[in-house]
């Protein structure tokens, strides 16, 4: 008896499904300003330098020609795609519905894809001019917030969140009229905790902490990503206004689910995206180096 017992037992399987720790959202795109392009180039925004009154210095005198200096910001499309094969016997074996996890996956793939073209585009090579062809680098002479503090490196402190908020400042005459952007790691965010004027709510008229995370701090809206750039044992902190990156899209998103005859009718799963990405002017990104070692 025991032993038929043993044997009408049965084994419960849930068709539960989760895809393994990743980043599956784009942490980024909400703060960088887009629209949509058709062509192999587009110009994204037409820019006029600043002008400067002169003082009149007779009756009558000619009107005075000043020039106005003008410029193109452009940006150019990059080709991601992502595909996978789900055979027929496969799915036969599978206590779960293949297709919906696989194209989350893809979707994944592509959102974090985007974050990485906006981070490229944050501190790389952009082109301006007539027709594009102008490259530009970061200025770093400028822009640049150094690694060291009071004679020694650092990770990300108040001291260097006071220092981009100045260079902004600066850059924008004073005012800033829009929402303030930084992108930091848990690295940062584990170092930002060690401030006492972020844990201690005698600095503010409000908590820093929401959740015991810091999510915003001196006007800055702190998003959290793994995806940041090191270099030379510095891990790139951009800190940046919404109108200051472009997101140019082409073809957003786009996903198919489709029987392929050539490989015994498999289900493939297909993603693809068309965009690139690119600085409006300078002064409206910071760069904040922080040592990756501390």
């Amino acid at each position: 008896m025991p032993d038929a017992i043993t044997t009408a037992s049965v084994q419960e399987y849930k068709a539960n499904v989760e895809l393994l720790m990743q980043q599956q959202d784009s942490r980024l795109r909400s703060s960088v300003t887009t629209d949509s392009y058709v062509g192999k180039a587009a110009s994204v925004v037409e820019q006029f330098g600043e002008a400067t009154a002169v003082v009149r210095t007779a009756r009558h005198a000619d009107t005075p020609l000043l020039d106005l200096t003008q410029d193109k910001r452009w940006v150019f499309p990059l080709d991601y795609e992502w595909g996978s094969l789900i055979d027929n016997e496969d799915q036969l074996r599978a206590i779960v519905e293949l297709t919906s996890p696989y194209a989350r996956a893809g979707a994944a793939a592509m959102d974090r894809a985007i974050d990485d073209v906006i981070l490229t585009s944050m501190f790389g090579t952009n082109f301006k001019g007539e027709n594009g062809t102008t490259s530009e680098t970061f200025d770093t002479t400028n822009f640049q917030v150094a690694v060291t503090v009071g004679g020694a490196a650092s990770s990300l402190n108040v001291a260097k969140l006071q220092s981009s908020v100045q260079k902004l400042l600066s850059a924008h005459k004073g005012e800033l009229m829009e929402p303030v952007y930084g992108a930091i790691s848990s690295f940062e965010h584990d170092a930002l905790l060690k401030e006492i004027q972020i844990v201690n709510k005698d600095y503010g008229n409000s908590a820093v902490l929401v959740d015991g995370r810091v999510k915003r701090f001196m006007g800055v809206d702190l998003i959290l990503t793994e995806r940041l750039n090191i270099t030379g044992g510095n891990r790139l902190i951009p800190i940046w206004v919404k109108s200051g990156m472009y997101l140019g899209l082409w073809k957003d998103i786009v996903a198919e689910i489709s029987k392929r005859a050539d490989k015994s009718y498999a289900n493939q799963v297909y993603l693809c995206m068309t965009l690139g990405g690119t600085r409006t002017q300078a002064g409206k990104q910071i760069q904040v180096l922080c040592d990756d070692q501390i």
